[in-house]
């Protein structure tokens, strides 16, 4: 079998999605997405391991200390961050019906 090679978006997002609902399990994430367990598991460790990911391990990144912005530039970069929210979000919804729609062609 061929190894599949996936975007690191694609990886960001399907870690995302885990670490999102902690009532799920790598293999239900995994089933949705149509990746292996075991690799959806490492792309977890990967991203705690690296720091990009929430969670109880990895490393604690520090901020550095730098002057206050003025008031104008922290109102664009929450307008930027709310707008790459809402993307994110939309992502997220288009992935979870996706998966819903997937998951109720299996039923045979």
């Amino acid at each position: 079998m061929a190894m599949k090679a996936y975007s690191p978006e694609f990886k960001a997002d399907a870690v995302a999605l885990y670490l999102s609902d902690p009532t799920r399990t790598y293999a239900s994430v995994a089933k949705d997405l149509g990746v292996n367990r075991e690799t959806l598991r490492l792309w977890v460790r990967q991203a705690r391991s690296a720091g990009t990911a929430p969670g109880k391990t990895g490393p604690v990144k520090k901020t550095p200390t730098c002057p206050v912005a003025s008031d104008a530039v922290l109102e664009e970069e929450n307008k930027q961050l709310r707008a790459r929210i809402r993307e994110l979000e939309l992502e997220r919804d288009i992935l979870r019906r996706a998966a819903k729609y997937f998951a109720g062609e299996t039923n045979w």
